[in-house]
């Protein structure tokens, strides 16, 4: 999982230079432009998935405690952070079509390097390695995501995004598809390095190629000089988001093998179940919002977050900690994506207080 939701791009990135041939090309070939590039979305989920579905295993063939594996785990988003200052200007210097295409296929690579640790710092040299990748490939296909929505007249943004998390409940099931036919991580990564593989190479010639603008508005508002409570607030609300949404992506899969106790391949089914209800409230979304509003579905999506987390804890069997998994997923779906679509709001907000 990015560590940031690169979905803001749509609204900051300016119009890019996309060559007349995209410009004036079929409906038939635009949709095939569209099916690429939620190809691509979709290669990015399926990679994380992959992992996540694997990590209980992992954990048990390292012979990691819970203090651990967390503090491995933590190499992911640092790799992620590093590669923040540099990531964007690669894209822009390099262009997104390239880093996508490498990017993608750099982040499928890290899989087997995964799947052959044989000690800590190996696991943990990986990880750093798959976050510090995974920043590349979201920043690069990202920006593709919005290129190709500079190409219809409909907003199109949230079907990649759907793709991804699609591509989240397909990882998981192909994970316990693994798991019954007993093959090993490094088994089950190289099998998803072919399938990406095949997937950038059937998709990468309908990518734009494109040049993105170099001018950008800058704003004197400064959040530390002049802090403000409501930017604060929602800071913390989509901190609260994420780090649930984090929880269930790193602790799902040992949660349901060692406390749970789920017997062989159902220790992947509350990382299942919660990446079904979080890809189902995304499609849902836009819809929530406009019937009853940000404010309600944002406080909603809180009290669901919070029931199914201590629904988790208070009831640890497989039936009732499947649906409290659900219950997760559905409020996390929500969270970030709001957070993110109030920004022409608080452009707004922070020009007035300026």
């Amino acid at each position: 999982m990015p560590l940031i939701d690169y979905t803001f791009l749509s609204k900051i990135l300016p119009k890019a230079k996309i060559k007349k041939g995209f410009r004036k090309a079929k409906k038939s070939y635009l949709n095939r432009v569209r099916l690429a590039t939620s190809l691509f979305f979709f290669g990015m989920g399926f990679c994380f998935a992959t992992w996540a579905s694997r990590i209980p295993d992992i954990k048990s063939m390292l012979q990691l405690s819970e203090a651990e594996l967390g503090t491995l785990l933590f190499a992911l988003p640092v790799g992620q952070l590093i590669a923040m200052p540099i990531s964007g200007k690669i894209v822009t210097k390099y262009g997104s079509r390239k880093i996508s295409i490498l990017g993608l296929l750099s982040y499928a690579i890290c899989l087997p390097l995964l799947g052959t640790a044989k000690s800590e710092w190996q696991l943990g040299g990986g990880l750093f390695l798959f976050g510090f990748v995974s920043n590349f490939c979201t920043i690069g296909v990202n920006t593709q995501g919005v290129y190709t929505q500079q190409l219809y007249d409909k907003p199109i943004m949230g079907s990649f995004h759907g793709s991804w998390s699609l591509a989240g409940f397909f990882g998981a099931l192909v994970g316990i598809i693994m798991l019954a036919f007993e093959l090993s991580p490094l088994e089950h990564f190289s099998i998803a390095l072919i399938f990406v593989i095949l997937l950038i190479s059937s998709n990468y010639k309908y990518i734009i190629n494109a040049k993105s603008n170099q001018e950008e508005t800058k704003s004197n508002y400064s959040f530390f000089k002049n802090p403000d409570k409501t930017l604060l607030w929602l800071g913390v609300i989509c901190f609260c988001g994420m780090a649930s949404d984090g929880i269930m992506f790193d602790w799902s899969g040992v949660y349901f093998k060692e406390i749970i106790k789920a017997p062989g391949a159902l220790a992947v089914l509350g990382y299942t179940t919660f990446m079904v209800s979080m890809a189902s409230g995304r499609f849902l979304s836009d819809f929530l919002v406009d019937k009853y509003g940000v404010k309600k579905v944002l406080m909603a999506s809180g009290i669901i977050i919070s029931a199914g987390l201590y629904s988790a804890i208070l009831f640890p069997y497989l039936i009732p900690c499947t649906i409290a998994f659900m219950l997760v997923g559905f409020g996390v779906s929500n969270v970030v994506p709001i957070i993110l679509m109030l920004q022409e709001t608080i452009k707004k907000y922070l020009q007035v207080l300026h």
